[in-house]
């Protein structure tokens, strides 16, 4: 069959500034075989101009309708807004981050649409780990820290604690709550900041790893319920990094545990867009990121990596590309079956839900691949 044609629309969720390809992208597509059509200033906002794009050999186009209806592939960062829905159409491929569990009106429009969709989250290769959340978990995970001390500043709202202490004080104490690629690389920077760090995880060989390269500088905690009401008591900041792949994030600090806290001592939230994993967030923006929960700053934005899109956006495509030429170039039915960790991130394909654990958190059945997208 013929290269699919990409279509690389602006992303239009409020203050999301990445785009979900570089030009050194579009030239490897173009290598592929397909044809790259991108949005008018679709990169502007990660300093990635129209001209570098075209020089790449992508093709400008004045709107996203336009790249919307000649695509038979589009790639995006985030989930379609409502807005968005109105493009969707049989046969049309998706690839993006969708987090459809805590999204269930985007899944419901997906199948509605006749659409086949790919989330770069569930893309899972044989070892277990997620290749396509790994960048932005790990730019979420060190922008945790700098927001965290940021807001812990007095005037900010928070205790007026300064993560590393002064010679003679004690350094602030963070509390990391899951020691996958989010929380190793948050505990990482609050530790290269010389704060008191506590990581806690249920899975002891990871915190074993941990201790071994880190040589005692983060505390390393078993998770589980007394050991995780201690740690957030007693924390100046929290971050929750507690990660389910396709489902809803586990709630592991309860309300209760936030009123324990200290005033004035925040928490973030970076599992927010999977529901969250503490019962009092809600999801923030950019533009109104914190409010105030019993005497707590509480930071919950959805897109934290969308703060720094120029970092984002070349980390995003680093991961990506491989699995995006596969699509383009065999379509997806036959990339999907040709490659077990794509197939893993098909989410929507004809009409039905086919990842198991999206289903699950939607409460209904998953589809079998060969049901979804028959040959």
């Amino acid at each position: 069959m013929e290269p699919l044609t990409v279509g690389v629309p602006r992303e239009i969720k409020p203050e999301e500034h990445r785009v979900a390809i570089t030009p050194d992208g579009v030239r490897e597509l173009l290598h592929a075989g397909a044809t790259v059509l991108i949005e008018a200033g679709g990169g502007a906002d990660s300093s990635i101009t129209d001209d570098e794009y075209r020089r790449a050999g992508a093709e400008i186009v004045p709107t996203a309708a336009e790249v919307w209806e000649r695509a038979g592939l589009v790639c995006k960062v985030k989930e379609p807004l409502a807005e968005e829905f109105a493009h969707f159409r049989q046969g049309l491929v998706l690839f993006t981050y969708l987090h459809l569990a805590a999204y269930p009106t985007v899944a419901e429009a997906l199948v509605d649409g006749g659409v086949t969709a790919v989330a770069y989250e569930t893309v899972q290769v044989e070892d277990g780990s997620l290749p396509l959340l790994a960048p932005m978990s790990e730019v979420a995970g060190r922008m945790s820290v700098q927001v965290g001390a940021h807001f812990l500043e007095r005037h900010n709202g928070g205790r007026g604690v300064l993560l590393g202490g002064a010679p003679g004080v004690r350094p602030a104490r963070v509390a990391v709550l899951g020691a996958g690629n989010v929380g190793w690389n948050a505990a990482w920077m609050a530790a290269g900041l010389e704060a008191e760090v506590h990581l806690l995880d249920k899975n002891i060989d990871r915190l074993r790893h941990v201790d071994q390269i880190q040589m005692g500088r983060i505390q390393t905690l078993a998770s589980n319920r007394g050991a995780v009401e201690r740690a957030v008591a007693e924390a100046d900041l929290v971050i929750g990094a507690v990660l389910v792949p396709g489902g809803r994030a586990p709630v592991v600090v309860s309300e209760d545990m936030v009123r324990s806290m200290k005033p004035g001592a925040v928490v973030i939230d970076i599992a927010i867009d999977q529901g969250g994993c503490i019962e009092t967030s809600h999801e923030t923006t950019h533009a109104d990121p914190v409010f105030e929960r019993h005497g707590v700053v509480h930071y919950a934005v959805g897109n934290m990596p969308g703060a720094v899109p120029h970092t984002s956006t070349h980390a995003l495509t680093n991961t990506t590309l491989p699995y995006l030429a596969e699509l383009a170039r065999l379509g997806a039915p036959a990339a999907v079956r040709a490659d077990e960790a794509l197939a893993l991130g098909l989410n929507v394909a004809g009409g039905r839900i086919v990842n198991a654990a999206v289903a699950e958190a939607l409460g209904t059945t998953a589809a079998s691949l060969d049901e979804a997208l028959p040959l």
